[in-house]
């Protein structure tokens, strides 16, 4: 398994992972045990995202196993809902005892990784890549946020690789955790 930046050539494989791993697209049973992921990415969203250096996938010989997502959260010219609550709420927020706000960070998602490749480890090569080489220049933290009920997510991002919960926010009635790990750390 090779982990890179992604391309603007992997935008149709990416699109058609994170649609097939969409809240919309799965059913309750499914989002109970393998999460899911939630806003709008298409292929033009994707390519855009590529083209600025903001998505790592994990290549298995040519097939995009898995991707991930790491941007300036404050840049995003539309954010959605959860995102623009995120930021809504930085002064609640605390990393390493500092309020959200005076902390250089880069949201951190959405990942998703393909159903054939799950139980590899490819979710931890992500992370790694992102904390230990992509975000270590431009940040102090990745900040993700999970919407409460995304269990299989909590326990990969939060038990398994140790991200810190930095509280809870609203969103459109919807409840989620802000959870953070330091840049720069290896996982």
């Amino acid at each position: 398994m090779r982990y890179r930046h992604a391309t603007e050539a992997d935008a149709p494989a990416m699109a058609a992972l994170f649609a097939a791993n969409h809240h919309d697209a799965l059913t309750e049973e499914q989002r109970r045990a393998q999460g899911f992921v939630q806003g709008t990415f298409d292929e033009e969203a994707l390519r855009a995202m590529a083209r600025a250096g903001e998505l790592l996938v994990a290549d298995d010989a040519g097939r995009v196993a898995g991707l991930l997502a790491l941007s300036a959260a404050a840049d995003l010219p539309d954010p959605p809902p959860p995102v623009r609550a995120l930021l809504d709420a930085q002064d609640v927020l605390r990393w390493q005892d500092r309020p959200l706000r005076q902390v250089r960070w880069l949201l951190y998602g959405p990942v998703v990784v393909d159903a054939a490749f799950r139980g590899r480890g490819v979710a931890r090569g992500l992370f790694t890549m992102a904390v230990a080489v992509a975000a270590q220049a431009r940040a102090e933290a990745v900040v993700a946020f999970i919407e409460a009920g995304n269990a299989p997510s909590w326990r990969v991002h939060v038990d398994g690789f140790g991200m810190t919960p930095l509280g809870d926010y609203e969103a459109g009635g919807r409840t989620y955790s802000a959870v953070a790990a330091a840049a720069g750390e290896p996982a």
